[in-house]
Order: structure tokens, then C-alpha cells, then sequence
């Protein structure tokens, strides 16, 4: 009887039903039918949410009816309307459209129970990004026994919009900042069924890129996403409030123009005027392609456009703010930055790039421009990567450390082979393959025996980490959990993952001087 009951056990281990096959899964809303690749299987397209169309757009996500028979689960779904970047890093391999809330997985082929499981989110600034990219392929995550998740939210005014209209409709809310709303039901969905792949919800990893970053940071200081993971990852996703103060949904004393306001020039530029519900009504018939309205990363900064916004409920106060008063969510956590990372300066004069150092001008001089460059842009750019993306993440991982979370930093400095006569150092987004081990599908032909074993070695770090909340194991170069007076970070250099103090630390420590207190 004992082995009978074993059996049974062994059968219904992911979900998987007496004489169902490895890539047949029953979830909440039905069941799918996936791929078996090799050793691995995949399951593709998978709705987590109602479509956000017609009547659900510029809604919260909706419950996701429920589908008789087995639905196939093989190719993505659409990422979400946009105008795609054509210089972007990760290029799009769906056509976008508004039906777009799909969840993908990538499991083991054995039928192994309580895996970890990692959730990723992508970048793209808000306005572009998505699910379907080939870097983006868990393929290798869940060959190292992990269960990897991706899915897609909406971005541009899909994602982040307000109007007074949709105020009156919904008053309790959330309101405007639909995205993060979309991340939040994607990890609800997986704690709900994530054990039927094999995956343990109480063992989760959120990881992201710059917005994908942005969004971690997002999610561990909303109130709304407590307890949907266990440990986060930020990758080039910033932590201070160096791109400006966000917008308030509806209209305060002083400060930005609210997001509602935007949302009503946007409707003006579109010919609807009013704040009743004809007025919504007439939004939400636009073609999805007059709400895009040519916004992507080359064009962001629009009046018609929010961005992420505070809302009260899914966003309540800034990252910093919360990371200074320790309102993050008390997991394990990891961060860092590329080598030639992103920064905006328009400045014309040096005197003005280091004119923010006050005091502390001469020596911001010294070790930012030690060979006295006439280039302005160059030393601007440096100085600004320094305030967007390198320290930010320090202080991230500092904020963490100081209030007893195991915390890792890094710095992703390795320049692939084929691209060391065209980059100085690593730009943003350039880790993203060696994250994934997916640099034969970035680099092709041209990837070199280093290219992919620094890959090798990316990967297994975020594996391990996952697995454990400590990135170190198999033998490779010790990883030391962050501690302020040691100041030591891992770098991904040309010559290995390299652990050392931050030779970056003089000029961090003037950005971080020069940096405005937050309010």
C-alpha cells in the first residue's frame, strides 16, 4: 500500500494527473500544454490576467476566465503595445498588441517538487520591453534545477496613466500605475500555481534591469506586493531619486503637474475633451496605436506622458525615502551596475559638470578628470552614470546591509571579446545575456571561449542566490556578503569575477557627498 501511495505521489508531483505526460500542468484557470525541450520543459503564453482591452484598459488586472480542454502553452504571447526601439538590446520576437498579460515558465523535465523559483522583469524604460526576446530564455536557470518565470506588463500610457474620469469611476483605487499593478497579479499568480511546475512559492526570486530594477526596488517597498517573494536582484536599476521627483497622481500644493493633469492634455491631444464618463468611454475606443502615439525610448519625455506616479496604494513614497527609513521588505538581496553604465548630461562647461560638488569641486576634478580631457560630454557622462545608475546601487546594498539583510554587490565590467575595439567599458543592459547564459543568442559567431565561460560563471551566481540567498558555491571566486567598512564588491572583469574593494570608492563617496538630502 505504502508503494502504491508512493506512486501516486510521484504522478501528481507538478500538478501532473495518473497517465498525463511531463508537459501537461493543471492551474487555477485550466490546463496547458507545454514543450518538453531536452531536459527541460516550457510552457508559453499562459494568461495571468483577463486581456486589458476595451472596458479593462486603464483598469487593475482582472481575473482570467476560466478555459475548458487543454489549452496549448507553446509560443509566447504578444508583448505589449508599443512602438518598438530598433537599437534596442533585447528586440522583440511577438508582434506587440493590448492582449498582452502572459506568464511563460521554464522547468526541469523531472518531476522534482519545491524548486526555487526566480521571476524575471524586464527593462525598457517604461515605454518598450517584453517577455519574448531570445536573451531572455530561462532556458539555463532551470537547467541548474531552478524554476524561471517571465511575463509581461504594460508599458508607456498602458501602464502608467491617470485621469480625473478614471478617479471618478474607481475613487478607493489603485489608480494610474497600472504596470506595477500588472508585476503584482503576475507574482500573485505565482504563488497561487507556481507548485503545480514544481516551483515552491515560498521560495522566490524577483530579479530585474534597469526599469525591470526600477520595478524590484517597486515592489519591495509597496505594501501591496508583501510576502510575494523571499529574495530580489537589481540589476543597473538606480535606488535614489536622480531622475527627478514623480509625479502625484492628482493634483497638490506646488510641485509637478499631477499625472491627471498629464492625462488630460494627452485626451486634449487626441481630440476628447471632459472629465465625465463619455470622456473615458472615448479614451479607452482609441486605437491602441493613437495611445502609443510614437512614444518609445527614443522619445520618453512627452507632456502626454506620466511615467510611474505616486498613487497612495501601489506606490506610496519614493524609493529612497523608503530605503532610508527601512520600509523594504527584509529579504536577501543583491545589486549593481555596468562599467560604462547609463548617464544623462547636457552640460556645456566643465565648470558646471562639477558644479554640483560644491566645496568638494577640486577633488571631484582630480578623480573624475585626472588627465585634465577638454571632452565635456565624456566627463559629464561619467559623472552622470556615477549619479544614475553606480552609486545608487551602493547605497542600495548599504541601506540593506545596515538593517541586517544579507546583501551582495556587484559590478559587471567584462566587455565581450568582438566588442573591445567599439566599448570602453560594459554599457547598460550588456550583462543581461551573461545573466541569463544566453550570449550565443547576443553574440552568434563571434563569441569567444571567455565570452562564455564568464557567462558560465554569471549564471551560476544568480543561481545560487536564488537557491539560497548566498550567490558562492562550486568553486568559484568567494562572493563576500557586503559589509560598509570593507566597501568589497564582486567584479565581472576581463579577468574573472574579481572580489575586491571598490576602486571606484573615492569618487562614489564625492557623488555621494554632492548627492541633495531627500525630502
Amino acid at each position: 500500500m505504502s508503494s502504491l501511495r508512493f506512486l501516486l505521489s510521484l504522478c501528481a508531483v507538478g500538478g501532473l494527473a495518473m497517465g498525463s505526460s511531463l508537459d501537461e500542468v493543471k492551474i487555477d484557470a485550466g490546463r496547458v500544454k507545454g514543450a518538453i525541450s531536452g531536459q527541460l520543459v516550457v510552457f508559453k503564453g499562459i494568461p495571468f490576467a483577463a486581456p486589458p482591452v476595451g472596458a479593462n484598459r486603464w483598469r487593475p488586472p482582472q481575473p482570467v476566465a476560466h478555459w475548458p480542454g487543454l489549452r496549448p502553452a507553446t509560443e509566447f504571447g504578444a508583448d505589449c503595445m508599443q512602438l518598438p526601439f530598433p537599437s534596442d538590446a533585447a528586440p522583440l520576437g511577438t508582434k506587440p498588441a493590448e492582449d498582452c498579460l502572459f506568464v511563460n515558465v521554464w522547468r526541469p523535465a523531472s518531476r522534482s517538487p519545491k524548486l526555487p523559483v526566480m521571476v524575471w522583469i524586464y527593462g525598457g524604460g517604461f515605454v518598450n520591453g517584453g517577455s519574448s526576446p531570445a536573451v531572455y530564455d530561462g532556458s539555463r536557470f532551470a537547467a541548474r534545477g531552478l524554476v524561471f518565470v517571465s511575463f509581461n506588463y504594460r508599458v508607456g500610457r498602458f501602464g502608467f496613466f491617470a485621469h480625473p474620469a478614471l478617479t471618478k469611476e474607481n475613487p478607493a483605487g489603485p489608480l494610474g500605475n497600472y504596470a506595477f499593478m500588472d508585476q503584482i497579479a503576475a507574482l500573485q499568480w505565482v504563488k497561487k500555481n507556481i507548485s503545480a511546475f514544481g516551483g515552491d512559492p515560498g521560495n522566490v526570486t524577483i530579479f530585474g534591469e534597469s526599469a525591470g530594477g526600477h520595478s524590484v526596488f517597486t515592489l519591495m517597498t509597496s505594501p501591496a506586493a508583501k510576502g510575494l517573494f523571499q529574495k530580489a536582484i537589481v540589476e543597473s536599476g538606480g535606488g535614489r531619486n536622480l531622475m527627478g521627483p514623480m509625479r502625484q497622481l492628482s493634483q497638490s500644493s506646488g510641485g509637478l503637474v499631477s499625472a491627471e493633469s498629464v492625462g488630460v492634455a494627452f485626451a486634449k491631444k487626441a481630440g476628447i475633451e471632459g472629465q465625465d464618463q463619455a470622456a473615458l468611454d472615448a479614451l479607452r475606443q482609441l486605437p491602441p496605436e493613437k495611445v502609443v502615439d510614437h512614444l518609445n525610448l527614443a522619445a520618453m519625455n512627452s507632456p502626454t506622458y506620466s511615467g510611474p506616479m505616486l498613487d497612495g496604494k501601489i506606490v506610496v513614497e519614493s524609493i529612497e525615502q523608503a530605503l532610508l527609513a527601512g520600509h523594504q521588505a527584509q529579504v536577501s538581496f543583491m545589486a549593481g551596475a555596468n562599467s560604462a553604465d547609463i548617464g544623462f548630461s547636457f552640460v556645456k562647461t566643465m565648470d558646471l559638470v562639477f558644479a554640483p560638488f560644491g566645496d568638494s569641486k577640486a577633488q571631484a576634478q582630480a578623480v573624475y578628470n585626472p588627465q585634465n580631457s577638454t571632452v565635456v560630454s565624456a566627463i559629464g557622462t561619467l559623472v552622470a552614470m556615477d549619479r544614475m545608475m553606480i552609486e545608487p546601487a551602493r547605497f542600495a546594498v548599504r541601506q540593506m546591509a545596515a538593517a541586517g539583510q544579507r546583501a551582495y554587490e556587484f559590478r559587471f565590467s567584462y566587455v565581450a571579446e568582438s566588442m573591445r575595439s567599439q566599448w570602453k567599458g560594459a554599457p547598460h543592459a550588456s550583462e543581461i545575456p551573461f545573466v541569463f547564459d544566453t550570449v550565443a543568442a547576443r553574440y552568434g559567431d563571434k563569441l569567444a571561449p571567455a565570452d562564455q565561460a564568464l557567462s558560465d560563471a554569471v549564471n551560476a551566481y544568480w543561481s545560487a542566490f536564488a537557491k539560497t540567498g548566498d550567490p558562492n558555491g562550486e568553486g568559484r571566486p568567494n562572493w563576500p556578503a557586503y559589509a560598509p567598512a570593507a566597501d568589497v564588491l564582486l567584479d565581472f572583469s576581463e579577468q574573472g569575477p574579481v572580489a575586491r574593494p571598490d576602486p571606484w570608492k573615492a569618487r562614489l563617496d564625492l557623488t555621494e557627498g554632492a548627492i541633495p538630502k531627500s525630502k
